[in-house]
């Protein structure tokens, strides 16, 4: 996609920032905020079809994979990061990866994005393959990193997907589930960080967490599965136990030590 077409590096609606006062400032922001849900919601049914694609590869032993560049990057490690602790699901079943490295997530890696190549090369390291399904991250639609990594992907027979908020762009074109969320020209011209990256991490929360509920990773609207890696998570998993068995504090504490997680005291309690 050319830049001249493209929504996301289109200007702004919104004039003279420099001389709104802060409240201005904070009003505009949260009213183009208010927008994005609603461009998410008309992309459901198709979120809903790539869902079901990911849950039947998964119940296979498949994994998901994101790749983006600089925030929609970072989006994708976030999302991927917090699978483990929230869910209990082994470390590697869902994986993140960032042009120019791990390093990029803390600091952005020059021309890190614009090698075709380098995606399907960070992914050979984990052998995807057509059991993984593979989901490029870009709101401007047309980065390198991404688009590469999605044609080679598509080449070996993997299931891909997207997320972009430019609509017919490049990493549609090879995607076989396109999910296009135009949010429209950011408040800051061009700055993606902000409707976009909103636009991708509620998709993003909405495909990992759906997925996980389907793979039976959450008990009545329970993290069941969580790593118990902190006090406020062992805590959390106690009022578990409470609510479900009806027991007092001091047993649900003394159940939850010596179980280890809130799935085997429930299953415990079943026998």
């Amino acid at each position: 996609m050319h830049e001249r077409t493209s929504i996301t590096e289109s200007p702004s609606t919104y004039e003279r920032l420099e001389r709104m006062s802060i409240r201005e400032l904070l009003t505009n922001i949260n009213n183009e905020d208010k927008t994005v849900p609603q461009v998410v919601e008309k992309v459901i049914p198709k979120i809903e079809k790539l869902v079901a694609v990911i849950v039947r590869r998964m119940k296979a032993g498949g994994r998901l994979f994101y790749i983006g560049a600089g925030t929609s990057g970072r989006l994708g490690i976030v999302d991927a990061s917090e699978i483990p602790p929230t869910y209990g699901m082994p470390h590697g079943r869902v994986i993140g990866l960032i042009a120019g490295g791990d390093k990029a997530i803390r600091k952005a890696v020059e021309h890190a994005e614009d090698d075709p190549k380098q995606a399907w090369k960070d992914l050979r390291r984990f052998k995807i393959s057509k059991k993984d399904v593979l989901i490029g991250i870009a709101a401007s639609g047309r980065t390198p990193y991404v688009v590469g990594g999605l044609q080679e992907a598509r080449k070996k027979g993997v299931t891909t997907a997207c997320i972009t908020c430019n609509p017919k762009s490049e990493v549609a074109r090879f995607a076989d589930y396109p999910i296009e969320v135009v949010v429209g020209p950011e408040f800051v011209t061009g700055s993606t960080r902000m409707k976009a990256g909103t636009a991708q991490k509620l998709v993003l929360n909405m495909i990992s967490t759906t997925t996980m509920v389907k793979l039976g990773r959450v008990k009545g609207n329970k993290m069941v599965d969580m790593q118990l890696t902190n006090n406020k998570l062992i805590s959390r998993g106690t009022r578990m136990i409470m609510e479900e068995l009806g027991v007092n504090q001091q047993k649900a504490s003394a159940l939850l030590n010596k179980f280890g997680s809130v799935r085997k005291v429930l299953k415990s309690s079943m026998r």
